[in-house]
């Protein structure tokens, strides 16, 4: 009789805990974060400025490149960026890196037209994408600013970056 009785207890037990569970509100999974890039230029044809890397100091309105994201702010955590190139004839790539301090200029090697990648905070990419193509990176992202690139020769300072801030 003993037995049958602890048999029946465990099976109540087993009946509520799964009850309790069926009725618990739900928690909502942390949320990850989706930036949609495009990365966009005024044509292969158009001349492209120099002087317009962050911090520098040049006119953004003659900027013929840039880097266009629908979020400005995140918050921590993982952040999608859902790439996409959206030039007519050339190949854009996006590089992330994290600004230790937003007032200085990223290391740039003017013989190479092109920021010192190893030099920067790089933290990863969407390498050379073809006109129209698209591509993804997934980070985990701390608090701070971060900035997006373009290092193809010359399009960084043709005004190709731009900024986010991670709350």
């Amino acid at each position: 009789m003993q037995i049958t009785q602890k048999i029946i207890r465990r099976q109540i037990l087993a009946a509520a805990a799964l009850a309790a569970v069926a009725f618990m509100p739900a928690v909502p999974a942390l949320a990850a974060t989706t930036i949609h890039v495009s990365l966009t230029d005024q044509g292969a044809e158009k001349e492209m400025p120099m002087g317009l890397g962050m911090n520098m100091g040049g006119d953004m309105t003659k900027a013929t490149m840039a880097v266009v994201v629908d979020k400005k702010e995140v918050k921590a955590g993982k952040v999608t960026f859902e790439v996409v190139n959206d030039s007519k004839g050339l190949v854009h790539e996006l590089i992330v890196g994290h600004l230790v301090d937003p007032a200085k200029q990223l290391p740039y090697v003017p013989a190479d037209s092109k920021v010192d990648e190893e030099g920067s905070d790089h933290l990863g990419e969407v390498s050379e994408l073809d006109p129209g193509k698209s591509g993804a990176l997934i980070l985990t992202l701390k608090p701070g600013t971060y900035i997006l690139y373009c290092n193809v020769a010359g399009h960084y300072m043709a005004g190709m970056w731009t900024l986010i801030t991670v709350k």
